[in-house]
């Protein structure tokens, strides 16, 4: 089974499959044919961070593939330049991209493919085309504005200054080539070879940071998951960095709740999963950062006593009143993608540039857009996540396994920059709590607050909005669909898989 954002990428991971590959070998082949079909919400020039279930062995292995900061990255040299915060876009939003290196370094341990034959299907889409869909299309004319700032983005992602229609064909012939040099001479290329060489010379000549000993000393890590358990089941995330330990706190703390006796999408489910979120959130933006840099109480975090305490500071009448104080004060757009194979090798992959076209940079002629994930670290000074040299930022993306009996369960993940964790938290709770299908639990209309601001999809009736507006929440309604999800379900009693993919992206999930 296969279920990604982009039905030709699910197609290649099927293709994959068929061929004796397996679910690593599918999942890269997928994932890099997204970079090219799907250039808002992914690219090579982006991160990645993976778990990979071992049917061999029975293990679960974490793959960190964040890139690092320049190691010209001070406070003091944005002080230099005038900044006070690290600019949302733009070259100093930059920073090393870590996907190439994941990937090969996925594929080395477990793939049973040549990384070079698994990226051909998206080389072969880059080079030749392939037809523009219509949610990609729409999010590609929204942003026509951004694109035409840089000259080589505008060159390789508009055609006469205007983004490509639904149902056109789109090539990408740079982008073609710099994917066949990676096919050829591996990650060495990406990061010592003639592309690094070419993406540093465009990055010094817009007056960038990053220079060529940033992209050869880059690495991708090999790390221990973290987990909790809720209604009995194991839920895996990735350690920080990432913000996958936000989801574990928030199911701890809804795990002193009763959600399934409560009405699904009433006032009273909305406030408990909008409070439990914004409870996390501070921990999350206190403490989690790059841990080669930070002391982070992981254990204290994952707690249950500490979940309990935090589950007594919410008012069932009323929203906390931000901003809310951490309950520790004594301490310091995306694609997902999912693969289960026959013999149950089971994969959660996620990739992404940050925000919709990255830093809104093409490099040059490589036809490469760089992430814009630099932009997730601060300027405070003693703050966690403040930016330092060669420091990985605060990451949004989060794949996720569930386990049950030391078995895997579910592989899914949610899109969506900042929804992530409360969207993983809301379908699995859907799922288990309310009882619904799978594709019922992706579906449902979804929430979620910034600040005492709670953004709620259309679907969510005005007396719930105005229920929830008398708990002191400003309700106002998102402009544009929350997030994206990919599931694929092993139900191992009757040797069958399930899966559900998204509605509000283009793809599907499919299987054989």
């Amino acid at each position: 089974m296969v279920a990604t954002s982009q039905p030709v990428a699910t197609q290649v991971g099927l293709e994959i499959l068929s061929k004796g590959g397996n679910a690593m070998d599918a999942v890269v082949a997928a994932a890099a044919t997204l970079c090219v079909t799907e250039p808002q919400s992914t690219g090579i020039g982006g991160d990645c961070f993976l778990l990979y279930h071992e049917a061999r062995s029975g293990k679960l292995y974490g793959l960190n593939g964040s890139g690092r900061a320049a190691a010209k990255a001070t406070t003091a040299e944005f002080d230099r330049r005038g900044y006070s915060e690290i600019p949302e876009r733009g070259i100093l939003s930059v920073s090393v991209p870590g996907a190439i290196d994941a990937w090969q370094t996925a594929i080395e341990r477990f793939g049973s493919m040549p990384f070079g034959e698994v990226l051909e299907p998206a080389i072969h889409f880059a080079d030749e085309g392939y037809a523009v869909s219509p949610i990609v299309a729409k999010v590609w004319r929204q942003n026509e504005e951004l694109l035409t700032t840089c000259a080589d983005t505008r060159a390789t992602l508009l055609i006469d200054g205007r983004a490509p229609a639904a149902g056109t064909r789109h090539r990408q012939p740079n982008l073609a080539a710099s994917l066949g040099q990676i096919a050829r001479y591996g990650r060495d290329a990406f990061y010592k070879g003639d592309i690094a060489e070419r993406i540093i010379r465009f990055v010094q000549a817009n007056d960038g940071l990053l220079e060529l000993t940033d992209f050869e000393s880059h690495t991708s890590e090999w790390v221990d998951p973290i987990y909790t358990y809720y209604r009995g089941l194991q839920v895996y995330e990735l350690p920080p960095n990432g913000q996958g330990i936000t989801v574990l706190m928030i199911l701890n703390i809804l795990e002193n709740s009763q959600l399934s006796e409560v009405e699904h999408l009433s006032a009273e489910h909305i406030h408990t999963l909008t409070e439990a979120y914004r409870l996390a959130v501070v921990e999350r933006d206190q403490f989690v950062a790059d841990p080669a840099f930070s002391d982070i109480p992981i254990n204290v975090l994952l707690s249950k006593e500490f979940a309990r305490k935090q589950w007594q500071r919410i008012d069932p009448s009323r929203a906390l009143q931000f901003p809310i104080t951490s309950g520790l004060p004594n301490h310091r757009d995306t694609v997902f993608l999912s693969v289960v194979d026959e013999q149950r090798n089971a994969v959660s992959f996620i990739n992404s540039l940050y925000h919709p076209w990255g830093s809104g940079l093409v490099a040059g002629d490589t036809g490469i857009m760089l992430q814009n994930r630099g932009a997730g670290f601060n300027l405070i000074d003693g703050h966690a996540n403040c930016v330092a040299p060669r420091k990985r930022p605060l990451h949004t993306i989060i794949p996720a396994m569930v386990y049950r009996d030391d078995r895997p369960m579910l592989s899914f993940g949610v899109m969506g920059g900042e929804y992530q964790a409360m969207g993983q938290c809301y379908v699995l709770t859907n799922w288990l709590d309310f009882g619904m299908d799978l594709q019922q639990a992706v579906d449902a209309p979804r929430f979620l607050p910034a600040g005492n601001v709670l953004g709620v999809e259309h679907p969510i009736p005005g007396a719930t909005r105005e229920a929830l507006g008398r708990k002191g929440y400003q309700v106002v309604e998102s402009e544009t669909p929350m997030g994206g999800s990919q599931c694929i379900y092993i139900d191992w009693d009757n040797r069958v898989l399930q899966a559900a993919s998204d509605p509000r992206k283009d793809g599907c999930a499919m299987g054989y």
